[in-house]
């Protein structure tokens, strides 16, 4: 199982979307940064180049607030307001999570540690798209 000490530090980060709707796909790359927070937690900062495929370029940042249990990791956004929670182990299905009518939905893949990912389904009267995040050691 791994820890917060396993997560702390900076990741290079490469996502891919692909929206099924034709509307938005892009790829961004960036990093993240995992910092501890002074209690058992994380927080996750993100920063970016999202380039879409009708060639807009634009700056992403994101931030989440991590809290490391002993069998899960409970992410929030960055007011506090819950997200989601995995299991920070092998092949992990995270909660999943409704916002309004669209529902977001996580696999975690950590078989390939150090390297991970994250790779979302989002379905919703007006979204479907797929997003996969690789994170490697910086």
């Amino acid at each position: 199982m791994l820890t917060r000490e396993d997560f702390a530090g900076d990741w290079r980060l490469e996502r891919v979307l692909s929206d099924r709707l034709g509307a938005m796909n892009g790829v961004l790359a960036g990093t993240a940064t995992l910092t501890r927070d002074g209690g058992a937690g994380l927080i996750y900062d993100e920063v970016g180049a999202l380039t879409l495929s009708s060639g807009a370029a634009l700056r992403a940042e994101r931030r989440y607030l991590w809290d490391c249990m002993k069998d899960q990791i409970a992410v929030c956004f960055a007011d506090g307001a819950p997200f989601h929670t995995f299991t920070p182990h092998g092949l992990s299905s995270g909660t999943a999570h409704l916002c309004g009518a669209d529902l977001y939905n996580v696999t975690y893949d950590f078989r390939n540690w150090p390297r991970w990912q994250a790779s979302w389904d989002v379905r919703g009267p007006k979204k479907d798209y797929a997003s996969v995040s690789r994170y490697a050691p910086a």
